[in-house]
């Protein structure tokens, strides 16, 4: 049995020339996904990819759609995975960190990622692309994180 639960994001890449307001507007046209919500150059206190100290240089748009948070997700760094374009990774909230990562190692879905913002949110990365595509992302709620997942929610009705 899953220990992930329900996703509570879906998150796409937003590689390409147009800045990442640009692939957002697009994004909603085509969607009615939003409005989004933006965050440049994540500043991230620590982050280890495949065991190895390393730097996760990213940008996010998120918004709303029907009953889940879509992230537009832009690689400064490097990029995690070989897709230029489409599904990048589908997000849970469990309750713990080690026992998803452990649950997921199980499946074949090994840590690619770890890191923590510098407001301390520490989320992975599961590496599921061989079997769904895609990677798991996954974090412990806080406050803050479940604070913001409702101010997303909340733009996405009242748009402006």
């Amino acid at each position: 049995m899953s220990i992930l639960g329900r996703p509570v994001q879906i998150a796409y890449s937003a590689r390409g020339t147009n800045t990442l307001e640009e692939a957002a507007n697009e994004f909603r046209q085509r969607t009615d996904c939003g409005p989004f919500v933006f965050a440049h150059h994540i500043e991230i206190n620590s982050c280890t990819i495949n065991g190895v100290a390393s730097t996760f240089d990213h940008s996010s748009a998120y918004g709303w759609w029907g009953e889940i948070m879509v992230e537009l997700v832009r690689e400064h760094t490097a990029p995690l995975g070989p897709s230029p374009s489409g599904l990048h990774h589908m997000a849970f909230m469990v309750d713990s960190l080690q026992v998803g990562v452990d649950w997921c190692a199980q499946q074949g879905w090994p840590l690619t990622l770890h890191a923590q913002t510098s407001g301390g949110q520490e989320f992975v990365f599961c590496d599921a692309q061989h079997d769904l595509g895609h990677f798991i992302e996954m974090y412990e709620p806080s406050e803050r994180l479940l604070n913001f997942y409702d101010h997303v929610r909340q733009l996405s009705q009242n748009p402006s």
